[in-house]
């Protein structure tokens, strides 16, 4: 039973807890973004590496590292994303009137380098996990990644909740590509047809016989699948599923300045206190 447990509960665990972390550090004065990136960038390094290093280990323990490491690549798309790093090449509104295909170039063109960003985090990936027996990292990205483009997909077409609150103000513009409305066609295609595949996978995992391993990575993703088919939902039903992270909104205020604190001005010595008392004496 605890093959199932532990990797259901760290899933939960993971996923609130890491979208936490990253409106937090994003909710953060714009000047401490650069080393914020810098670090994001770091732990992508690190967690490639940690997918090759373990594309072959079997044991139960691998498949909570790859998984974990899987995470960790698409947590740096996010903070990039958010951050303002990693958009497109178009950052203004939606130009007024426009429908149909010209409004998708344009919302194309306003995340063009994120989508690009993903297609070579994603051959990363791949090629990090090649060959290898231990595939949780490559399906952990993969169901990441086509959960996304779903929800993007359905923002754009139309739902009741579009999660404006989670925008920092530098991507304030990305809300005119969006579309508000009960529902849109592509959604019961898109929550019928993950649920579906989640069940799939569920019904695999729960497999009598099932080695420790094949257990255990197959209730990651499948986890993983239904959480993204619950954030569909968040999408159209009448819940504040934004309180689940107001911790993670705390680090946002109005910014007073885009610059660190100044430093405290320098002691100008004897001087200094010669200065002082001219200008005293002046005004006696």
């Amino acid at each position: 039973m605890s093959q199932y447990v532990f990797p259901v509960t760290y899933t939960l665990f993971v996923w609130w807890f890491s979208t936490g972390v990253i409106l937090y550090l994003n909710g953060l004065p714009r000047w401490t973004f650069k080393w914020t990136m810098v670090g994001t960038t770091f732990v992508l390094v690190m967690a490639l590496i940690g997918l090759v290093a373990t594309r072959d280990d079997t044991r139960t323990t691998g498949a909570y590292l790859a998984f974990t490491f899987g995470l960790l690549v698409w947590a740096w798309q996010e903070v990039a994303f958010l951050l303002g790093y990693v958009t497109g090449p178009r950052r203004s509104d939606c130009p007024t009137g426009s429908t149909g295909w010209r409004r998708a170039r344009f919302a194309f063109m306003a995340v063009m380098h994120h989508e690009l960003a993903l297609v070579v985090l994603g051959a990363a990936v791949l090629a990090a996990t090649w060959g290898g027996a231990n595939q949780t990292g490559m399906w952990t990205f993969l169901i990441l990644w086509v959960m996304r483009q779903s929800a993007k997909l359905n923002v754009f077409l139309g739902v009741r909740n579009l999660n404006e609150g989670f925008l920092p103000d530098h991507l304030k513009y990305l809300q005119t590509y969006f579309t508000r409305r009960p529902m849109n066609r592509l959604f019961p295609v898109s929550v019928i047809s993950s649920t579906i595949v989640a069940a799939l996978i569920w019904q695999e995992a729960s497999v009598l016989g099932l080695d420790a391993f094949d257990a255990t990575s197959l209730t990651f993703a499948a986890t993983l699948l239904t959480l993204a088919v619950l954030e569909h939902w968040f999408l159209v039903l009448p819940l504040p599923s934004e309180k689940l992270w107001d911790w993670g909104l705390r680090s946002r205020s109005p910014e007073v300045a885009d610059q660190p604190p100044a430093a405290p001005p320098e002691d100008d010595g004897p001087s200094g206190d010669l200065k002082l008392r001219a200008i005293q004496r002046v005004f006696r």
